[in-house]
């Protein structure tokens, strides 16, 4: 990515959906240069899309088939990847994010997600939609800690800072929020005997439980 100069490549089987999509990357402030892959995966890999800061991911181009072999094949080359699908179900969700996504959104998540998912993404970060945030919220493993969606905020903030201050700073809370929003994830942790103690500790749960990726952290998980 140079400078604030984002590039994209869509992959999806829909030319209404990809048409949609430049639409609002045109629009974007700064503009996203999108890149039509025509829902073929060998365009993601060669010639301008193999370049992009971003890969837009129809979960589904093969109708019954979500194709998570490719999504897996694209975290594991380092691609950043935001899955743009029509389903909407809490495992496939759940499945994406812990293979690596860093963002899931419905296509009844309009620009007002996609566009700031595609620029976290192309930065490296995670974002959480209203699809995301819900299933991590209603997620029912008996092993996995229901948090909230500002406790997952507050977590990722803080595994990418140095400090809470400057978390706090971030998000525009209080550093004394912010020790309530932590001690409460060790609490929920504890609650289903996964104890996490330390930073580091927090994140080994985190990256476990797909709540934040690699990409997510900055030099302090300590």
């Amino acid at each position: 990515m140079a400078g604030d100069h984002i590039t994209a490549v869509i992959v999806d089987d829909h030319a209404a959906i990809a048409a949609g999509v430049r639409y609002w990357c045109e629009r974007a402030e700064p503009p996203i240069e999108l890149i039509d892959a025509r829902a073929r995966m060998a365009n993601v890999w060669t010639g301008p899309g193999a370049l992009a800061d971003v890969v837009i991911f129809d979960l589904e181009l093969v109708p019954g088939n979500p194709a998570f072999g490719e999504l897996r094949r694209l975290v594991d080359e380092g691609r950043r990847v935001v899955v743009y699908s029509q389903h909407a179900e809490s495992g496939t969700v759940l499945k994406c994010v812990n293979l690596g996504a860093l963002a899931y959104l419905t296509k009844t998540e309009g620009p007002e997600h996609l566009v700031p998912a595609i620029q976290a993404a192309a930065a490296g970060r995670a974002y959480t939609g209203p699809s995301l945030g819900g299933v991590l919220v209603a997620d029912d493993d008996p092993n996995r800690p229901r948090l909230s969606q500002r406790e997952v905020e507050v977590l990722r903030a803080w595994f990418a800072s140095s400090s809470k201050e400057l978390v706090a700073a971030k998000l525009k809370i209080s550093v004394k929020t912010v020790d309530t929003h932590i001690e409460r994830v060790r609490v929920k942790y504890a609650n289903v005997g996964r104890a996490a103690r330390t930073k580091s500790e927090l994140v080994t749960r985190a990256l476990h439980d797909g709540l934040i990726t690699l990409a997510d952290l900055g030099d302090s998980a300590s």
